[in-house]
C-alpha cells in the first residue's frame, strides 16, 4: 500500500479536489493524507490570535466569513442534495465548535482545537465526494492514532499500534482518508505537528503500516539544486539520498517538512516529491541510494540569530561548553551551528523567545554579542567523496561575500555558511554559478 500526501493547494477548491480524485484513484488501495484547503489555517491562527486579545467580536465576524466561504464550497463540490446537506453539516459542526470558544477564557487548548477544524473539513468533504463518485471510501480519523509524547516528539510505538486498530475497526474500502498536522498529545487533547506537518504525518503513516511507497505531492516537480524563488535556472534534483534530502529540508528548502525524512529512512521506505500540476513528472525519488557524488543542492534557512560568548576563562579549561550548551537546554532552545576558537564560541539559533533569558545566562560566563537577520545557506552532496575538493570550491565562490560563520566537517553530507540575510540571494547565485552551473 502506498500513501500519498496533498497539500492545501491540491484540495484548495473543488476543481483541485476533483483533480486529485482522478489522480488517486487507479484502483491501488492506498491512504490518502490531505491538509486543509489553502488559506484556512492562516485565517483559523487569525481568529486564535483575535481571541487571544479578547477581540471576539471581530473574530466573530471572520468566523462568519470563513463559514460563508466553506458553504459555497459546498455548494459547489457536490451534485447530489443528500451530499450537500451532508456536506453542510460537517460544516455546521466544525463551526460551532470554532464558536464555541468565543465565549469565556482562550487558551493553547481551544487554539489548538481551532486549528484542527481545517483537516477535519477538507477529509469529511473530500470522503463525500469520493464516494458520490463511485469510489468505495472510509475516513480514519487522525485523532484515533496520531500521537506526541510530553516532549512533543512523535509517539511512533502508539501510532503503529493504533492505526492497525483504526484500519481493522472501518470496512474494507480501497481508498483511505485521513487528516495531517493534527494529533493528540500526551494529555490526550488535540495538538498538531505544527506548519507543514502533514508531510511528516504522511512519513509516520507510511512507517507505521510500512508502505512500499511515500508520496508528496506538491505545486512543484520536486526537489531543485537551488532556490527558484532567488536564483534563476534551477534543476530538479531526480535521485536524492536520505541523508542529503533531509540536510536540505531541514536547512531551508520548503518543499519537505524537516522531520519527514526519519521515519522513511528507519524502515527503508522510498519517499517520491511529486507535481499535481505535472503528475507524469517522475519527480524526485528519495530512498537509501543517490544518483552519485559531488554537489547536489544548495538551501537558506531564514531568521537565524548568531550569538557570540568570549571569555578568557574558556582558555585551556573544560566544563565551559557544558554550562554554555546548559543554558540553551534550561531555554529548550535548538542550536543550528557552532564554531569554536581558544577563548570564544558562536551558536546560531532559530528562535529567539527565550533570547532575553538566553544572553542574561550567558553573559555570567563572558561577552555576549548577538547577530540578527542572519541566513544559514547550506551545501549538500555526497561530500565524502570530494574531500580534497570541496571546501576550496565553495570558498572560490563565496570570494567577497561577508560570511559570519563555517560549519565543515560535522556532517559528510553538507558544508553550511552563515551570511547576512542581505547577502543571501547573492551567495545562493554565486553557488549556482560556480557549483552547480559552472
Amino acid at each position: 500500500m502506498k500513501v500519498l500526501k496533498f497539500g492545501g493547494t491540491s484540495v484548495g477548491s473543488p476543481e483541485n479536489m476533483r483533480a486529485v480524485i482522478d489522480l488517486i484513484t487507479d484502483g491501488e488501495q492506498k491512504i490518502i493524507v490531505l491538509s486543509a484547503m489553502s488559506g484556512t489555517t492562516n485565517s483559523l491562527v487569525e481568529i486564535s490570535n483575535y481571541l487571544y486579545k479578547k477581540n471576539k467580536e471581530t473574530a466573530r465576524i471572520f468566523i462568519g466569513e470563513l463559514e460563508t466561504k466553506y458553504k459555497k464550497v459546498v455548494a459547489q463540490l457536490f451534485s447530489s442534495e443528500e451530499n450537500k446537506k451532508s456536506g453542510l453539516k460537517v460544516i455546521r459542526q466544525s463551526f460551532n465548535t470554532i464558536k464555541s470558544f468565543t465565549s469565556g477564557s482562550f487558551s493553547k487548548v481551544g487554539e489548538n482545537a481551532i486549528l484542527a477544524q481545517g483537516e477535519l473539513i477538507s477529509t469529511q468533504l473530500f470522503t463525500l465526494l469520493m464516494n458520490e463518485n463511485g469510489y468505495k471510501t472510509k475516513l480514519l480519523p487522525a485523532l484515533d492514532f496520531m500521537m506526541i509524547d510530553e516532549d512533543k516528539v512523535a509517539d511512533t510505538h502508539y501510532i503503529r499500534k493504533n492505526i492497525k486498530t483504526v484500519l481493522k475497526e472501518v470496512d474494507n474500502a480501497d481508498y483511505y482518508i485521513t487528516q495531517g498536522f493534527i494529533c493528540r498529545n500526551a494529555s490526550n487533547e488535540i495538538d498538531n505537528l505544527q506548519r507543514g506537518g502533514s508531510d511528516y504525518t504522511a512519513s509516520l503513516i507510511g512507517a507505521a503500516i510500512e508502505a512500499d511507497e511515500i508520496q508528496i505531492w506538491t505545486d512543484i516537480d520536486g526537489f531543485h539544486n537551488n532556490d527558484p524563488r532567488f536564483v534563476e535556472n534551477t534543476k530538479k534534483i531526480d535521485r536524492l539520498s536520505f541523508n542529503e534530502a533531509a540536510e536540505l529540508a531541514y536547512f531551508g528548502a520548503k518543499i519537505l517538512h524537516p522531520q519527514t525524512v526519519l521515519p522513511a529512512k528507519v524502515q527503508n521506505i522510498p519517499v517520491r516529491l511529486k507535481n499535481t500540476m505535472n503528475p507524469t513528472d517522475g519527480g524526485t525519488l528519495i530512498s537509501s541510494e543517490s544518483d552519485g557524488q559531488g554537489i547536489k543542492a544548495v538551501a537558506a534557512k531564514d531568521k537565524i540569530t548568531a550569538i557570540k560568548i568570549r571569555s578568557a576563562r574558556m582558555l585551556n579549561a573544560y566544563g565551559f561548553l557544558k554550562n554554555v550548551f546548559a543554558v540553551f537546554e534550561k531555554y529548550q532552545t535548538p542550536i543550528d551551528m557552532i564554531s569554536t576558537s581558544e577563548v570564544a564560541v558562536s551558536i546560531t539559533i532559530d528562535s529567539v523567545q527565550n533570547l532575553a533569558g538566553i544572553k542574561e545566562d550567558l553573559g555570567k560566563f563572558g561577552t555576549v554579542e548577538v547577530d540578527s537577520d542572519m541566513s544559514i545557506v547550506c551545501i549538500v552532496g555526497d561530500i565524502i567523496h570530494e574531500e580534497r575538493g570541496f571546501a576550496p570550491k565553495v570558498f572560490r565562490a563565496l570570494n567577497g561575500i561577508p560570511i559570519r560563520m563555517i560549519s565543515y566537517g560535522g556532517s559528510k553530507f553538507n558544508i553550511s555558511v552563515l551570511v547576512p540575510t542581505v547577502n543571501k540571494k547573492e551567495t545562493l547565485q554565486a553557488l549556482s554559478d560556480n557549483l552547480l552551473n559552472g
